[in-house]
């Protein structure tokens, strides 16, 4: 049996990046431009540790080698929206259907609810990703709307969900004593 395991990115893993997210089948699901290299995520990666920086990458080893990755993004700079985060995940190709992305999920789901105050989970999917929704509606998300034309993929213009996910026991204040 496989092992999967989640972890945080590093600069070390810059080369994976590219690799999962410019693969053919993976990357036209996906909101990045093309032409992604090593050098461009290890600048992102660079950026994203920096202290005081929000921002989560994870990565999702499958015996050992990277083969997914997730983050979650504030939403906005916006201070009246500091409770919601965006996601962003990608499969390698080779290693979906295998546990891969519930992994990744259940780990930012974990960080969200339990380490960050993050009430709201968002995020965009191509109406077509069936698969990715069901992933999504695994963990609770819901879709929200359609934005018609939203992105180009392959020369046409395509529509995608707009999908959330709220905490699913927001956190309170604990009574002294």
């Amino acid at each position: 049996m496989s092992t999967i395991t989640v972890r945080r990115a590093s600069v070390k893993d810059a080369a994976a990046y590219a690799r999962v997210m410019s693969h053919p089948e993976v990357f036209p699901q996906l909101l990045q431009v093309p032409f992604n290299d090593e050098e461009l995520w290890k600048a992102r990666l660079a950026e994203s540790a920096t202290p005081g920086k929000p921002d989560l990458h994870l990565v999702a080893e499958l015996d050992g080698e990277v083969v997914g990755n997730g983050g979650l993004h504030p939403a906005a700079s916006q201070l009246r929206r500091r409770h919601a985060m965006a996601l962003g995940i990608a499969v390698a190709h080779e290693a979906q259907g295998r546990g891969v992305g519930s992994a990744l999920m259940h780990a930012m789901c974990d960080y969200a609810d339990n380490w960050v105050q993050v009430l709201r989970m968002e995020l965009s999917v191509f109406t077509d990703n069936h698969r990715a929704m069901a992933l999504y509606r695994k963990f609770g998300f819901e879709v929200e709307g359609t934005h018609r034309g939203y992105a180009m993929r392959h020369g046409q213009y395509v529509d995608v969900h707009s999908m959330a996910r709220w905490h699913p026991a927001p956190p309170r204040v604990s009574a002294p004593g």
